[in-house]
């Protein structure tokens, strides 16, 4: 074995080593989560905050009327008075219920709330690791680190919760992603170190090209805030039913637990203007995808589009978000059918990168497992 070959298997060595940190890292994050859940359920602060912004706003309504009024007589006599501004409340379907969002999963206790930021410190720690490891593993290779399933799913984790770090960075309130998201990365992280794992080693020769930065990245990117919209649909699921529920009073109440889960996250109309929001933002990212995929298959095979297994079911899921676009703009689809929508454009998408990569032989078959 010459020197280089020693220094790319102690650098694959090292990165193994970051990514299993990370795993840990991110496992006391789940923790820390499960703790803010925990804590803010006991919090009479998350079991009455709706029914008190209601009450709120109702009044506020009520005491801009009677201010105006007085402000008119104010006006005659020299005074002057003050308005306060009456609170905003979201609506959730044009003509349907007006609700506001949850104070989140610490419930508006102190201790809840301590342990969400020590969550979130845990995630940027293992993040740090995790990229690290991404890093390591592509100076094994001396290429991009995404030839493979395991190379890709690891990748994959750390831009999902890069994308998570950085609307925490621009002061979105997105901190209810936090559970969801870091158990789906250890899941993923999970899956690549004992099933999909590969070996640090060169690519098959059709992959052996500058497009690989480019398409692969975009994919990768793509599907990491894709995810993102996809736990915000699917928590709507949850909370639009929820709510759903409240505002019927003569039909079946949620039980105790779905109420201290579910009281606590953003409205349904939040978390479905969240969710088309990011599917809107990332489909051009993922059109340029297909079609950058399109101008390597021409360098590599000479021919830009094949009908191969991968690239139909890219192909597919462009459909099914144009769809789930589509219906949002024109035919004015929101709430359940346009999440369900998302969820099916989602399911597309792991298909295409689990079911097709594994059980599906083509010219995309780099599982490596």
């Amino acid at each position: 074995m010459n020197l280089a070959a020693a220094a790319n298997e102690t650098l694959a060595h090292y990165s193994n080593v970051l990514v299993y940190s990370a795993m840990a890292i991110y496992t006391l994050a789940f923790v820390a989560h499960m703790a803010e859940w925990v804590f803010g359920s006991r919090s009479k602060v998350g079991r009455t905050a709706a029914a008190l912004t209601t009450e709120v706003a109702a009044s506020a309504g009520t005491a801009q009327k009677g201010a105006r009024s007085s402000s008119g007589a104010d006006a005659r006599i020299g005074g002057t008075a003050v308005l306060e501004r009456p609170k905003v409340v979201t609506r959730s379907v044009t003509g349907s219920r007006d609700v506001p969002d949850g104070p989140g999963a610490h419930g508006g206790t102190e201790k809840g709330d301590l342990y969400g930021r020590i969550a979130i410190s845990l995630s940027v720690l293992a993040w740090a690791l995790h990229v690290g490891g991404i890093v390591t593993r592509a100076l094994s290779v001396q290429r991009a680190p995404w030839g493979n399933m395991y190379e890709f799913s690891t990748t994959f984790a750390g831009v999902a919760v890069g994308a998570y770090l950085v609307l925490l960075l621009l002061k979105k309130d997105v901190r209810w992603i936090g559970l969801p998201l870091v158990t789906t990365v250890l899941l993923t992280l999970g899956l690549a170190v004992s099933v999909l794992y590969t070996a640090s080693d060169q690519l098959v020769p059709a992959l052996h090209s500058y497009w690989l930065w480019i398409h692969v990245s975009c994919a990768i990117l793509s599907g990491a805030v894709l995810y993102l919209g996809a736990v915000a649909t699917l928590l709507f699921l949850f909370r639009d039913r929820y709510e759903a529920k409240l505002a019927d009073p003569d039909g079946p109440q949620p039980g105790n637990f779905a109420t201290s889960v579910l009281e606590r996250l953003p409205s349904a109309a939040s978390l479905d203007k969240f969710a088309y929001r990011v599917n809107a933002t990332v489909f051009p990212l993922w059109t340029f995808t297909i079609i950058a995929g399109a101008i390597w298959a021409e360098a590599a095979w000479g021919r830009y589009w094949g009908w191969d297994p991968k690239e139909v079911w890219s192909f597919i899921t462009w459909v099914a978000y144009a769809c789930y676009l589509h219906a949002r703009a024109t035919v004015g689809w929101k709430g359940r059918k346009a999440a369900w929508l998302g969820l099916i454009a989602f399911a597309c998408y792991l298909f295409n990168y689990y079911g097709v990569n594994i059980f599906v032989t083509g010219l995309h078959s780099y599982a490596g497992v």
